[in-house]
């Protein structure tokens, strides 16, 4: 009995300590990656309170179209001169009055609609932040997955650096090669010993960074699972002014044109009258409670006669935000068609450019074996050897930098057509 309680506790313990190593190894997706960010973010934070603060000052402007009531309590003592004849007086009273707007030139409408406008905008500015953030976050997870296939690519230049080096030690002790060939092998054994402990230094470097575009600092205890395929796709050129003209940053200036259209309206009905309504009712008394009614109902229009030209500088004004983003938008749209332009013609570039390192790779690979296996027999020299290691090793580290620049290029093609966080396609 004993003996099995026993090897139910081993085989607890030991179920336990596997899941707490599966636990511990925090593989992310890029989806997982992209959900943390959406959660945490400050930068998304921070905009989606802009939007919530623009949707308060909306509300603000549109309570003025709503009755405006106030309550009222009132209490006071007083006396009239200084003689003992003179007896202090109590006053008592409570009211409500209220209000109503019934014109104004329809500016508190038009300030509504700008506000509307500014509610739109917000939404956009927030889009172009998600774009930015989405751009920071791929980047630092690219960073992140070459770091880690930088290891297993050392690994393998550490493997050829060790069979080179072995096959030389070999010849130099049987004497048909010079100690010059050798020191040169212990040198790049050492250089490629070097180039992985980098690369694992910068492992906890680019998962740091990962971490910070996540909104999580302070998580460092994972590693990210995908692969280095550009998925986007780059054959077929898109219609580059329809995408820009959905861009958020363009959005963003229509919006605010439109805002500023109203601005100039609100402005120029500022010139007519305003009408209000007024009504209240309450009691007064000398005792409490007061018994004594009392009544208001009247009418107000109001026009400003002189303000200094207050009114008219506030329209020349207006007018002059409109034609500034006017002008704003049009040149943030010729921008972003630049941009659009340059960053599809990166993701060619980089995407195509894969498959031709790969076929270097692969003659380089094939060149190592056969000049190996000559200089084994010894029919080449170790000078033609090196030469040949050395490029396979160059083919290789360029391989690995080609395709994460493709994932970059692919990850500011994204960026530059204005997609958000939501942009899910891997």
């Amino acid at each position: 009995m004993k003996i099995k309680l026993r090897l139910i506790y081993f085989l607890a313990v030991l179920s336990m300590g596997f899941g707490f190593t599966a636990a511990a190894e925090n593989a992310l997706t890029w989806q997982d990656c992209v959900r943390e960010a959406a959660k945490k973010h400050p930068d998304l934070i921070s905009a989606q309170e802009t939007i919530s603060q623009s949707k308060d000052t909306k509300w603000e402007t549109e309570s003025a179209l709503l009755p405006q009531a106030d309550g009222t309590l009132g209490m006071s003592r007083q006396q009239s001169g200084s003689t003992s004849a003179n007896k202090p007086s109590n006053s008592y009273s409570y009211a409500v009055s209220g209000s109503q707007l019934i014109y104004d030139g329809f500016k508190t409408i038009h300030d509504i609609q700008a506000d509307t406008e500014g509610v739109k905008a917000a939404r956009e500015a927030y889009r172009f932040v998600s774009s930015d953030v989405r751009y920071g976050l791929r980047s630092a997870y690219i960073e992140s997955l070459t770091a880690q296939e930088a290891i297993d690519l050392y690994d393998d230049i550490i493997e050829i650096r060790k069979s080179n080096h072995e096959l030389i030690k070999l010849r130099y002790e049987s004497g048909t090669e010079h100690k010059g060939a050798l020191m040169q092998a212990e040198a790049n054994l050492a250089q490629a010993e070097y180039d992985l402990s980098q690369a694992k230094r910068a492992v906890v470097v680019s998962r740091r960074k990962l971490a910070q575009e996540m909104g999580n600092i302070g998580f460092t205890d994972f590693h990210v699972n995908g692969d280095m395929a550009v998925n986007e796709p780059y054959f077929e050129k898109p219609d580059l002014i329809g995408i820009a003209s959905q861009h958020p940053s363009v959005m963003q200036l229509m919006m605010e044109k439109e805002q500023a259209d109203y601005k100039v309206k609100s402005a120029i009905s500022s010139f007519y009258p305003s009408v209000t309504a007024q009504a209240g009712a309450g009691k007064t008394d000398s005792d409490w409670p007061p018994h004594n009614n009392k009544w208001n109902l009247g009418l107000t229009v109001s026009y400003p006669l002189f303000e200094g030209g207050l009114r008219l500088a506030q329209l020349a004004k207006a007018k002059s935000v409109l034609r500034k983003t006017e002008a704003d938008e049009q040149s943030t749209f010729d921008a972003t068609v630049s941009g659009l332009e340059t960053a599809w013609a990166d993701l060619q570039d980089s995407a195509e450019y894969i498959t031709v390192q790969e076929k270097f790779v692969a003659s380089s690979e094939e060149r190592y074996k056969i000049a190996e296996e000559q200089y084994s027999i010894g029919i080449m020299s170790y000078d033609n050897l090196i030469i040949i290691e050395d490029d396979l090793v160059t083919a290789k580290k360029q391989l690995l930098n080609i395709k994460a620049s493709a994932l970059l290029a692919e990850a500011n093609w994204i960026r530059a057509k204005g997609e958000t966080l939501e942009y899910e396609k891997y």
